[in-house]
């Protein structure tokens, strides 16, 4: 699948926010601080939260249920 850029300033595509997601990134001040995604002009930054959100609510769908006894 070819990734889309989400933030042509900083060429940040929606793999880049994907990845971001599954290394523990949870807010988009975190995406920033990380890949500088809607840094400069602010144009991605809702298609960036929007990617971000469906990303994180994916990570926690894969994440374990703990069970207890």
């Amino acid at each position: 699948m070819r990734a889309m850029y989400i933030c042509l300033c900083n060429a940040v595509t929606d793999h880049d926010i994907r990845r971001a997601a599954a290394d523990g990134v949870r807010s988009f001040a975190e995406l920033q601080a990380r890949t500088g995604c809607s840094d400069c002009c602010g144009c991605c930054e809702t298609e960036a939260r929007s990617v971000l959100d469906g990303a994180v609510a994916q990570v926690k769908l894969d994440l374990p249920i703990l069970v207890t006894a």
